[in-house]
């Protein structure tokens, strides 16, 4: 169960859609029901909706809800919790969306807390995510298990030392994913030769795309930043390759798809010390800083620019960490395993 359309181009959409073609390639018989794009504010009708659809699916089949929506579906989870398999999939608790209020946190993690503990099993993406919701969700460690996502093993081409220093950020354009930081520390490296593009979806948060534009306007980066908006993924593979630096100074991850996608890519990364982006970025692969802190993201950005001895270490260790990343392949297989245990009635809640 998805809410709204499954090719919305984000991480965690994408996640999706790779499990269930990988569930289908294993011999899985998966039906995709779109349950409404409001979520995580749906209105009654579309609440009363959802739960006419889950009610209609009851039985032993898993049915796995993804986090979006099952979040704030307490109500109808404890409705039907003794009649259906649920399967809770949290890519991260809505909670910590940047740009919540404290009351509307207080609201979102109190609704998900109850949904989650009508949950037969719930499926995280890190083990960032694992500790989270077991200290401040109360899920115990047998109704919990991780599936990382996957990557595609891609054919590496090792990077010149060019003049020009191509930066690649990876996201949508929302306040969680860090943009204004990351401007505002480019805004000190006019002296540098770089240009950075940013691919993601410009839609999701107006207001956001609107400062983003403003801020770029006011400090002078026009002609030295470019917004592809939401790209396909053999236009994002290119962007990989031509890619000398990855940069995203997210406020919070649940995994963090891009960075292990510029990883797979050998592309070295400067990310934040947020979430489970220490899980994600080994110390090899990349620069970790704290969230929010701009002046720490323009000296990192100034030393890595100007240094291509380092990059090339960080590009190599990339290119070592990859190996280890799971394929797409093994999260398919990772997650049948989940639902054959929740189809035979093992890691239930008591």
């Amino acid at each position: 169960m998805v809410p709204g359309d499954l090719a919305t181009p984000t991480g965690g959409y994408t996640y999706d859609r790779r499990i269930i073609r990988g569930l289908q390639a294993l011999g899985w018989d998966i039906e995709i029901c779109d349950i409404g794009d409001s979520f995580p504010r749906p209105p009654l009708e579309v609440r009363a909706a959802a739960r006419r659809a889950i009610a209609a699916l009851a039985g032993e089949r898993p049915i796995v809800i993804d986090g979006l929506a099952f979040g704030v579906l307490a109500a109808e989870a404890q409705a039907l919790a003794g009649q259906c398999r649920l399967v809770a999939l949290v890519h991260h608790p809505l909670a910590l969306e940047t740009g919540l209020n404290a009351a509307e946190a207080a609201v979102f993690a109190a609704g998900e807390r109850a949904a989650l503990d009508c949950a037969r099993h719930v499926i995280v993406t890190s083990p960032a995510t694992a500790r989270l919701l077991a200290l401040d969700y109360a899920v115990v460690p047998e109704r919990l298990s991780i599936v990382r996502p996957g990557i595609d093993r891609v054919a590496v081409q090792r990077r010149s030392c060019p003049t020009m220093i191509n930066l690649l950020a990876v996201g949508s354009v929302v306040p969680r994913k860090g943009y204004d930081v990351l401007v505002k520390a480019l805004a000190e490296l006019h002296d540098l030769s770089w240009h950075l593009t940013i691919a993601g979806d410009r839609t999701r948060s107006i207001e956001t795309a609107q400062a983003l534009d403003s801020d770029i306007a006011r400090l002078g980066l026009r002609s030295r930043i470019t917004f592809t908006g939401a790209v396909a993924p053999e236009r994002l593979a290119l962007l990989y390759a031509a890619a000398d630096l990855f940069v995203l100074p997210s406020r919070f991850e649940g995994y963090g798809m891009a960075y292990a996608e510029a990883i797979a890519h050998g592309v070295p990364v400067i990310g934040t010390r947020a979430g489970a982006v220490p899980d994600t970025v080994p110390a090899g692969a990349g620069v970790l800083i704290a969230p929010d802190d701009a002046a720490a993201l323009s000296a990192v950005l100034r030393e890595l620019i100007g240094d291509a001895a380092r990059r090339g270490r960080l590009a190599a260790g990339a290119r070592e960490a990859a190996k280890a990343y799971p394929s797409w392949e093994d999260s398919a297989k990772s997650f049948a395993r989940v639902l054959e245990q929740v189809s035979a009635g093992k890691g239930a809640r008591s």
